[in-house]
Order: C-alpha cells, then sequence, then structure tokens
C-alpha cells in the first residue's frame, strides 16, 4: 500500500473540501491514486448530502457575477439552513464560484427534470437523424443516440456540468462536498445569466472564453 504524504492529503483537501483524517482514508484506500480518492470522497459525500437533503435550506444567498465591462452578468439563489452558515466566507465563496461557472458554461438548467419532455424528444430525434446520416450501423444506432442525449443533457444542466476550476468534479459534486463539511444542506434553487446583445444581430465576442481565462488565475 502506498505510503500518503501531508502534502498529497492537502492536495486532496484542497480539490474536495473533505476533512484531513477523510483525505487520508481515501488515499490509503486508493493507494495514493488522486483522482480514485475523489470517487471514494465523492460517494461519501454524495451520501452524506443525501441525509441531509430532506432538511429546510430557507437562508442564503442570492449573488451575482459580473463580467467586466458588464458584458455577462449572473444572479443565482444558494440557500442554507441558517443566517449564520450564509455569512461565513466558506459559503460566501461557494456561490461566488458557482455564479462564475455560470457566466462561463452557460448551463440552461438547474437539473435535468428542469427539461421538459418536448425538449429531450426533439433532440433525440435529431441526433438519431445524425447517427443515421453518418451510416451506423442499426443494431447499435439506438446506443449511440442514448449515448449523445445523455451528453447533451449534462452539458445543458449547471449540476452535471464539469465544475470550470476542477473538471474532475461536477457542480453537483462540489455542492455535496461542501455540504459534508460545513454539515447544512445547500442547495441551488435558481439562476439567471444575462449576455450583452444576446439575441441580436451583431458581431459575436467571445465573451465566455474570457470568463474562463479569469475563473481559472
Amino acid at each position: 500500500m502506498a505510503t500518503v504524504s501531508a502534502a498529497l492529503v492537502k492536495e486532496l483537501r484542497d480539490k474536495t473540501g473533505a476533512g484531513m483524517l477523510d483525505c487520508k482514508k481515501a488515499l490509503t484506500e486508493s493507494d495514493g491514486n488522486v483522482e480514485k480518492a475523489i470517487e471514494f470522497l465523492r460517494e461519501q459525500g454524495l451520501a452524506s448530502a443525501a441525509k441531509k437533503a430532506g432538511r429546510v435550506a430557507a437562508e442564503g444567498v442570492v449573488e451575482s457575477y459580473i463580467h467586466a465591462g458588464g458584458r455577462i452578468g449572473v444572479l443565482v439563489e444558494v440557500n442554507c439552513e441558517t443566517d449564520f452558515v450564509a455569512k461565513t466566507d466558506e459559503f460566501r465563496a461557494l456561490c461566488k464560484d458557482i455564479a462564475m461557472h455560470i457566466a462561463a458554461s452557460r448551463p440552461e438548467y438547474l437539473r435535468r427534470e428542469d427539461i421538459a419532455q418536448e425538449v429531450v424528444d426533439r433532440e433525440t430525434e435529431i441526433f438519431r437523424q445524425q447517427t443515421l446520416n453518418e451510416g451506423k450501423p442499426e443494431n447499435v444506432v439506438d446506443k449511440i443516440v442514448a449515448g449523445r442525449v445523455d451528453k447533451y443533457l449534462r452539458e445543458q444542466c449547471l449540476l452535471d456540468q464539469p465544475f470550470v476550476k476542477d473538471p474532475s468534479v461536477t457542480v453537483a459534486a462540489l455542492v455535496a462536498g461542501k455540504v459534508g463539511k460545513i454539515g447544512e444542506n445547500i442547495s441551488i434553487r435558481r439562476f439567471v445569466r444575462y449576455e450583452m446583445g444576446e439575441g441580436l444581430e451583431k458581431k459575436q465576442d467571445d465573451f465566455v472564453s474570457e470568463v474562463m481565462a479569469q475563473v481559472k488565475k
């Protein structure tokens, strides 16, 4: 079994927000493999979050993020259980990160359940036609289409998107990790994203790449 160094434990803690002992245990269980340890902690974190998911989260903040020059703006409501937690630096930092992620990643929906069935049916038909046009064998078309639809849904839903600052975790896993660390139910309730000139016929600037560059500094 691999020796777990303090530096490795700190790296895992920085990535997941889990406790030092939990990080050490995860690394020990995964023979020092950070990616496997993240999966181990994610499973534990999500289980921990599930236990708290039924608790009322009526406090929190409406966080904003405005990209330089006022060209992209985001408002997101993130809830927690107590006003005390809502005022902590750690909770506020989480909310700010989520707002910046929304600015950079352009999610259309919060979760999959928010997508109307007719939208799913439409995209499924589009992917089916694309797959048939590619000449794929009949016996694998359904499997290919199902995979493409799943990928599309993951890309459109905030909770399923890889977190821009650390793509090894989804936004849902990021929140779950904070739930385990803070000890309160935390949930993203709603968000809205505005982009200057969106929908108008004009020269398109690559605002999203600018946001991504700023997020990763």
